[in-house]
């Protein structure tokens, strides 16, 4: 399914490639960073880094910022806040959140694919408030309570 999103390209984004699909079945989108000049993250570090572009999506979507597999794996370059939302009714620069998990500092780059975007659809709750909940073999066990 194609749904058509409204993109702007911001001066700081020239020269730069928009969000895009590398592969037919990808899910997610490359999006590079438009910084001026390189930066180093060092181990533990982390930074806002600019795209270059902002979004105006269509009613009931969100774009998902989420790390990039290869980055994580390689260099240990991870989206502290995974995945981030760009709510629908937001306008300015996409930012994104980048972490040096590694123990070595890591470079930033112009153009270096940083992220993926992905966009999903909003479902929205409507809270039905009730005196009492239905009953489940797990009930209130938490955080390894299920034996994992």
């Amino acid at each position: 399914m194609n749904v058509p999103v409204k993109i702007k390209r911001l001066a700081n984004g020239a020269g730069l490639e928009l969000p895009a699909y590398t592969t037919p079945g990808a899910a997610g989108m490359d999006v590079l960073a438009a910084v001026e000049k390189p930066i180093t993250l060092a181990p533990g570090r982390r930074a806002l880094i600019p795209t270059g572009f902002s979004v105006a999506l269509p009613p009931g979507y969100e774009l998902q910022i989420r790390p990039r597999s290869g980055l994580a794996l390689k260099y240990g370059i991870v989206v502290p806040n995974a995945p981030g939302t760009i709510d629908e009714d937001y306008r300015g620069e996409v930012g994104i959140i980048i972490l040096n998990a590694s123990e070595e500092n890591v470079y930033i780059t112009r153009g270096m694919r940083i992220a993926q975007a992905v966009l999903a659809p909003v479902v929205r709750a409507v809270w039905q408030e009730v005196d009492e909940l239905d009953t489940t073999g797990r009930g209130e066990g938490g955080f390894g309570s299920t034996g994992h």
